[in-house]
């Protein structure tokens, strides 16, 4: 079955995308100190200037810059609508948020968020991914899903989830790819979890789907795909997606969005990065004077890592919502059975200081503009695979391994030269660039174009994580 995946000819269009494209047990934990209530002395920060990007080279926690416009101020205001409403956030505390809060609502907030109402993926887009560089990606992720399904005894009935879907280009180049194995295609039921509305209808007509008609009030949107038969059904978050189904969780590119939580040592102990108006109202970055309510996430991460990883850094970023998020997932595999299968940029150890912004295929400042650029950070990959082995022991981890390792030894080779056997000179290249994007690492040697455009591999930079019941064994390609 696997080679007759790996060597159908797909006749589809290339795409060739651009590359610019709380106290007590603190107390208790020796490696941390806190800073006093009282005013801390900030220490000098690179990395705080770089992010910053402002004159002063020193972070300041006094609250008298607060954001508050002038009394009887009649100037019109050139702030954006989400700039108006993280201010006025910070103005009713009366003290700065943090950055987990931050990058949320510059993320997600339901009117102005970076990915609530606009396409941002692609060459025309703010960054590209992997499924939109090349189809091989979502098929060999099919082939994945199909094998974990095998391993899983086949069952009759499955759900399916894709986290985060993007404009649906992963769930279709799968769908497509698996067309021919109708015993798997017809055991699916795909659940898209996806909280932006301009977003799921991208996803509806990839998925060239057809809306159920006399769809019940209150009942999920539900819908049928044409690529495969399959219903399709959309959800705001992970939890609506029904329980009892085995089921395949797909995570790509969808951790690195999750709220991160930054950490820095200063002369008193750790202290949380936070987020305040200076006095002619721009954002700029201060420390937390005391514990925060994210300070015991920081310990549970610390308590996972070996001292000498935690000694050598000055700055510590923790991600809650993916450790929640993993135990969730670790939780309904444990109980339903199934695997999730998490594809991401970062690291298999502690993260330092990733966070960074994106907007038009570049680097911006992460204060600059909120919600005009994308905002992500590293995946702390050793933190999920604690996460899930904390929250069941019915679960196994495997993995990290490389994009590279994880797609080659699922067949993308093969799938490439069955590819380049039936396509034209132009696609023949864009199949060689897209190849080289999904398991390459650096610039591609072979490159005759524009310097500007040459294709960077993302093979070594993108790691692959799975998280299965261990009544079916290893998955594959992890073995």
């Amino acid at each position: 079955m696997l080679r007759k995946l790996l060597f159908r000819q797909a006749p589809r269009a290339y795409r060739f995308l651009s590359t610019q494209s709380t106290l007590p047990l603190l107390s208790k934990c020796s490696v941390f100190s806190y800073c006093s209530s009282s005013r801390p002395e900030i220490p000098h920060s690179n990395s705080i200037e770089h992010l910053e990007d402002q004159p002063t080279n020193t972070i300041s926690i006094d609250r008298s810059g607060l954001y508050s416009p002038p009394e009887h101020s009649h100037e019109p205001s050139s702030d954006s609508e989400l700039v108006k409403h993280l201010k006025g956030i910070i103005k009713f505390r009366g003290g700065p948020i943090s950055v987990a809060e931050y990058m949320e609502e510059v993320l997600t907030n339901p009117k102005s968020g970076f990915y609530i109402n606009r396409d941002v993926f692609g060459a025309e887009g703010d960054f590209i991914t992997s499924p939109e560089v090349s189809q091989m990606f979502g098929e060999m992720v099919g082939v994945w899903a199909m094998c974990l399904w095998e391993q899983m005894g086949q069952p009759k009935r499955v759900n399916l989830v894709e986290l985060g879907p993007g404009r649906g280009t992963l769930m279709a180049d799968l769908l497509r790819g698996a067309s021919k194995f109708k015993n798997f295609t017809e055991s699916l039921h795909i659940h898209m979890v996806e909280c932006s509305p301009a977003l799921q209808k991208l996803q509806h007509q990839s998925l060239k789907c057809m809306d159920e008609e006399n769809t019940s009030e209150g009942v999920d949107k539900r819908s049928l795909s044409t690529l495969a038969g399959t219903p399709v059904s959309w959800h705001a978050t992970l939890e609506q997606v029904p329980f009892g189904l085995p089921t395949i969780i797909i995570a790509h590119e969808f951790y690195d969005a999750l709220p991160v939580h930054q950490f820095q040592r200063g002369s008193r102990g750790w202290c949380e990065k936070m987020i305040d108006v200076t006095e002619d109202s721009s954002f700029h970055f201060v420390l937390s004077p005391q514990p925060t309510p994210a300070t015991l996430y920081l310990m549970k991460r610390c308590k996972w890592a070996v001292p000498k990883e935690v000694e050598k850094l000055n700055q510590i970023e923790v991600c809650p919502k993916a450790m929640d998020l993993t135990s969730t997932l670790a939780k309904r595999i444990g109980v339903d059975g199934g695997g999730a299968l998490i594809i991401d940029y970062g690291l298999n150890g502690l993260v330092s200081d990733s966070l960074q912004a994106i907007r038009k295929h570049k680097f911006v400042n992460i204060l600059d503009d909120p919600g005009s650029a994308d905002l992500s950070a590293y995946v702390d990959f050793a933190s999920i695979k604690h996460s899930a082995e904390e929250a069941s022991d019915d679960v196994s981890v495997h993995g990290p391994i490389t994009q590279s390792q994880f797609l080659g030894s699922l067949g993308i080779n093969f799938r490439v030269e069955a590819l380049l056997q039936n396509c034209t000179d132009e696609q023949a290249e864009a199949l060689r660039t897209g190849y080289w994007r999904l398991v390459g690492d650096g610039e591609a040697p072979f490159w005759e174009g524009p310097e500007e455009q040459v294709p960077i591999g993302m093979g070594t930079r993108y790691m692959a994580m799975a998280i299965v019941n261990k009544k079916q064994g290893i998955p594959i390609p992890f073995q």
